[in-house]
Formats: C-alpha cells, sequence, structure tokens
C-alpha cells in the first residue's frame, strides 16, 4: 500500500483507524494516561531532533515566499513544545470523562434512565501551518478514547513527521494501537478530499487553518464539521472603565501577537471614552507599528499621536481578520450600539468588554452571541490550554455540537442508557 494511490492509500488509513478506535474506546484511564506521560518525556527528550526537522520546514516556507504569519505559526520553538508537553500532562491529570454516567433517575415504570459519555470514535483533523496541532489533536485523541487521522499542511510536513514518531512510540510503550493516530503522509491534496468523504471510517471532521480551507471542508464533506472559519474578535472599551485596565489589556490583546485566531481585531470605544484612551492606546500601537483603521471620530482623536498610522476604514475593515499588525477602530455611542456592531460584523469567536460597570458587563456576556464572551480580560485567553482543557482540538463558532476551545468533552458524545430489573413496557 502506497501513498501514490489515494483511495486504496486512505481506505487502509480510514479501516486502519477504526479498528484502533474499538481498541481505544476500551481502554482504560491508566493505559491512556501511561501514553501521555511517556509522551511527555518523548517530547522532552526529542529537542534536537524536533529543532532539525523543523528547521526544514522554515527554510523551505521562508524559500517559497510563504506569508509571515504562515511562518510564525509553522515555528517549533522551546515555548511551543513546553505547552504542549505540559498540555500532555495536564491531561493525564484530568479525570477521564468515558463512561461517566450522569443524570440517573427512576420512572415511575420502574426503570432507571440516565447518560453515558463515549468516545465519537473516528475524528479527521485537517490543519494548516501549527505542527504543535500534531500533539494537541493526539493528545486529546487519546484521553477522549478515540482514533484519529491527521493532515497537516505540506509545509509542516517534516516536523509534523518527527512528532508523530514520538506520539506512535508513546502508544506502544502504554500498550495502546499505534493506528489509533495516524498521520497522512503525502502532500496530495486529493487525501482531503477522501478523508472528508469516508463516513463509513470517519464521523467527524475538524478542519484548523485558513478561511478557504475551512469554507472547502465545510463545503465538500459528507460527515459532520465542527469549525470556525475566522476569527474576527472584538475589544469594546466601555464608558465606565479603569483606564489603565483598558490600555494593558487591549495592549495585549493585538500586539501579544498578531497570527492566532483570538487577537483582537476591532476595538470600539465608548465615545465617553474616547478622549482619554485613544490617545494613550494610540501611543502604544504607534511604538509597536501597527495600523489603525479608523472611524471619522477615532481618526480625529488620533491624529496628531506622534508616529501613528491612522487610516480611513472601510465597510470591509469592520469584519476583517487582519492577522497582522493592524486594527480597526470605531467610536460608539452606546453598550446597545457595541453589541448590535459585534453581532453583526463578528466572526462569533471571541470579544471582550472593558468595563466597571457590572450590569454592562452582564449584559455584554448575556446579548453578544459568540462562542466565548469575556469581562476585563484579553481575548487571547480563548485557548483550550488557557481554559484548563489540557489541550484543544481547534475552536468551533458552530452551536452544535460544541461551541468554543473544544477538549475533550467535545470528542465525545452522550447516550441514554436504561437501568432495569426485569421490568416491561405495559
Amino acid at each position: 500500500m502506497t501513498a501514490h494511490d489515494i483511495p486504496s492509500y486512505m481506505a487502509h488509513l480510514g479501516a486502519a483507524a477504526r479498528a484502533a478506535s474499538t481498541s481505544m474506546a476500551r481502554a482504560g484511564t491508566r493505559e491512556k494516561n501511561a501514553a501521555l506521560t511517556a509522551l511527555a518525556a518523548q517530547l522532552r527528550a526529542a529537542g534536537p531532533q524536533l529543532a532539525e526537522a523543523n528547521a526544514k520546514d522554515i527554510a523551505a516556507a521562508e524559500a517559497q515566499g510563504l506569508a509571515a504569519p504562515m511562518v510564525d505559526r509553522l515555528r517549533l520553538t522551546d515555548k511551543v513544545i513546553a505547552t504542549v508537553t505540559e498540555g500532555c500532562e495536564q491531561l493525564a491529570a484530568m479525570p477521564d470523562p468515558i463512561g461517566e454516567i450522569t443524570g440517573v433517575k427512576r420512572r415511575p415504570s420502574g426503570i432507571s434512565v440516565g447518560q453515558m459519555r463515549v468516545p465519537l470514535g473516528v475524528f479527521g483533523m485537517i490543519y494548516e501551518s501549527r505542527p504543535n496541532v500534531t500533539i494537541e489533536a493526539a493528545s486529546l485523541a487519546i484521553k477522549s478514547g478515540n482514533a484519529c487521522i491527521l493532515r497537516g499542511g505540506s509545509e509542516a510536513l517534516h516536523s509534523n513527521l518527527a512528532l508523530w514518531r514520538l506520539v506512535q512510540a508513546a502508544l506502544e510503550e502504554a500498550g495502546l494501537p499505534r493506528e489509533a493516530v495516524q498521520l497522512v503522509e503525502t502532500t496530495d491534496r486529493a487525501a482531503v478530499g477522501r478523508l472528508i468523504a469516508m463516513p463509513e471510517s470517519v464521523d467527524v471532521i475538524i478542519p484548523r487553518g485558513g478561511k478557504g480551507l475551512i469554507e472547502r471542508i465545510a463545503a465538500e464533506a459528507r460527515v459532520p464539521v465542527i469549525k470556525h472559519l475566522d476569527g474576527n474578535c472584538h475589544t469594546y472599551v466601555d464608558a465606565e472603565v479603569d483606564l489603565d485596565l483598558a490600555l494593558k489589556v487591549t495592549d495585549n490583546a493585538k500586539t501579544q501577537k498578531y497570527s492566532p485566531c483570538n487577537a483582537t481585531e476591532s476595538l470600539l470605544v465608548h465615545e465617553r471614552s474616547a478622549q482619554a484612551f485613544l490617545p494613550r492606546i494610540g501611543a502604544l500601537f504607534a511604538g509597536k507599528g501597527v495600523e489603525m483603521r479608523c472611524c471619522p471620530a477615532a481618526r480625529a482623536l488620533l491624529a496628531g499621536v506622534p508616529g501613528a498610522v491612522v487610516v480611513d476604514a472601510t465597510e470591509a475593515d469592520w469584519s476583517t481578520e487582519y492577522l497582522a499588525p493592524i486594527i480597526s477602530i470605531k467610536l460608539v455611542g452606546s453598550l446597545d450600539e457595541a453589541i448590535a456592531h459585534v453581532n453583526r460584523f463578528g466572526s462569533h469567536h471571541t470579544d471582550a468588554i472593558l468595563t466597571t460597570n457590572h450590569p454592562n458587563a452582564m449584559r455584554f456576556l448575556r446579548e453578544v452571541d459568540s462562542a466565548s464572551v469575556m469581562v476585563n480580560a484579553s481575548t487571547r485567553f480563548a485557548d483550550g490550554f488557557e481554559y484548563g482543557l489540557g489541550a484543544e482540538i481547534g475552536i468551533s463558532t458552530d452551536k452544535f455540537h460544541a461551541r468554543g476551545p473544544v477538549g475533550l468533552e467535545g470528542l465525545t458524545s452522550l447516550k441514554w442508557i436504561v437501568l432495569g430489573q426485569g421490568e416491561v413496557r405495559q
């Protein structure tokens, strides 16, 4: 079986994953935790070979002229490795959700009815650039008792292969099937088309990458998809606000890292706070080379900031995910206007309000229709690791079956169970 015969190759991966999913579903907590602990140890010991593999991908990406945000996402830094390693250990320390029985109620007929949490079975993961996703997906699959088929981008092939070999070694060490985590080793795009159209082998597809990739998967998949298209995240500075807190949080939300989907792309400022707040945040942005695309009122307040790059916003700017040192800025006259703007132009990913007014904070939480809504915190916290999920498989802006950062529970389902003692229906 070779990767050149795509239909046969993908059918083989699918059959192996389906068989492995049966073993994973019955695997005990001890075996799954042993695999995660072994994987953490493998990651700590494999620094030099991971760096060597990643350097090949970085050099090729730069030679091909890949966009800077994509190259940034490609890097397997020591910090990235430390984060996914800690994620494996967090997952090993977390309670095992599989087999948990909840909500048992006795019915008048005598039967007891409840729900049991079970694995989804097999998920396919299609992702671009970030090789750390290989470990995040693998570790979550292991703990949740699923099997998975991973298809990373061609730009990260060397890094993904090196990481996948560590996963296979950890599975084998724990006595679990190596086929529980498989990597598509071909860069042929036809493999993606097959992976998303194998309902006999794959239960759900999780794409993680650019809007074009996710739109294609959503349109062509023959199995359910957990997805988000883009991350046009907002930070709203309310009329009543701690200015120092607002400056610190807004700066972090935009500039801590430009490439992730949870970076703030649009800043809304209540007109009562604007005169005190905008010149100060404008100076911070100017010092970091952030271009500000503004409504006329915001531009007038920022015009005198030394070194500031301030231009007129277009209608398209309000709904754009830049993934770059660019931010749109708009003044609003009320909380109602801010909420309406977020719900109209946002991508339902992550949005934050900075305020000292508790009722306004509660209204924002209730009325903003996004997967994560925050009060007085940076949008950059919208992340499975930061939420204590151990790791995340992605962020979903869908309302079914999972929403927001998708961790262990997002990779499980509930089935009804009935406990009886010989009862028959009358």
